[in-house]
């Protein structure tokens, strides 16, 4: 198979625009789907995301902006997904099945599909009737304002297709960029998509104004969850210490620049989830991941405290104080 030459990302927030930066940095040219002509033109103008991550100057040499989807799609054999997985059903919405066929997919979105509860790979298998073997996610543990500053990242690429995952492992590796391979993508994204969610739990804790002692407890005890959850779900032989699984909870549940630790601490503060939400300039994938997950663990009947505790005071508006008083006795 020929080295990757040209992509198509589909997305125009702060990680789609760190994927852009990183594909481009690299010489290969990017064909990049962005929602209007307005945020096209400032782009061509600029070199500038006007919206995400703009202090990050751009190389237009390999990027092509566009607001037409499907041109998007047809300039390149090589599809990534990177929108917000609460938009992923309307941005596919009108895609034609056949324009897939043909195509390598690849997803690196963080959270359930609202509305089916499915993983973006099992979603867009579904939808455009592909194989889930056959799509390719990458993954962290990264932050995309990290990337933008250049500092030393470790991405995951998973996939079945070993041919397919080496390819894009060369296309986005670079001098501060490490990338693991991993032939586990349902995990990973299962394992993404949790870490969102225990990175709201964490800002609770922090609204809350429990310190690090506790913080850590919440932590190893969500740790244990998601290795019994992944457990339940199938019977891989996964190695959880890879950065692509607690790796990439430990940074969303620590770091200032997680957007779900941000949404829980307010939640923890006080705020209602819409004030929450009307705060914040990005959106917090964990908030309609928990309803997902929660419904996932019911149906394999995994124990999870740490989610349902965040289930109850997300969605059965649940007191955030006496929820993690009754955590306390459940934590080990």
């Amino acid at each position: 198979m020929q080295p990757l030459q040209s992509i198509s990302i589909i997305g125009g927030g702060s990680w789609a625009t760190a994927l852009v930066k990183i594909f481009s940095e690299s010489g290969i040219v990017v064909h990049w789907y962005v929602r209007s002509q307005e945020h096209v033109d400032f782009l061509q103008a600029n070199g500038r995301n006007p919206n995400y991550l703009g202090f990050v100057q751009l190389n237009l040499d390999f990027i092509k902006p566009t607001c037409d989807i499907d041109k998007a799609i047809a300039s390149s054999a090589d599809i990534l997904f990177a929108v917000p997985s609460a938009y992923l059903d309307a941005t596919v919405e009108e895609m034609e099945e056949d324009s897939m066929q043909q195509k390598k997919m690849y997803v690196s979105i963080k959270g359930i599909v609202s509305g089916e509860f499915l993983i973006p790979s099992v979603f867009l298998s579904n939808r455009f009737n592909i194989s889930v073997n056959g799509i390719t996610v990458l993954a962290g543990p990264c932050h995309a304002e990290e990337i933008a500053m250049d500092k030393k990242t470790f991405l995951t690429v998973a996939g079945k297709d070993e041919v397919v995952v080496n390819r894009l492992k060369d296309a986005v590796r670079s001098h501060y960029i490490n990338v693991v391979v991993n032939h586990d993508p349902i995990g990973v994204e299962y394992a993404a998509i949790l870490k969102n969610v225990i990175g709201i739990a964490s800002g609770m804790a922090k609204g809350l104004n429990y310190g690090d002692n506790f913080l850590a407890v919440i932590i190893s005890n969500a740790m244990r969850e998601i290795k019994n959850f992944l457990a339940d779900i199938d019977d891989f032989d996964r190695d959880l210490f890879d950065s692509a699984y607690f790796g990439d909870l430990l940074v969303t549940a620590y770091s200032e620049f997680s957007r779900n630790r941000t949404f829980g601490n307010m939640i923890g503060r006080g705020y209602s989830v819409p004030i929450a939400e009307s705060r914040m300039n990005m959106i917090a994938e964990g908030f309609p991941a928990v309803k997902g997950m929660y419904q996932a663990a019911m149906q394999h009947g995994t124990n999870m405290p740490v989610l349902s505790t965040v289930h109850r005071i997300l969605y059965q508006h649940a007191s955030p104080y006496i929820e993690f008083k009754l955590l306390e006795t459940y934590l080990k």
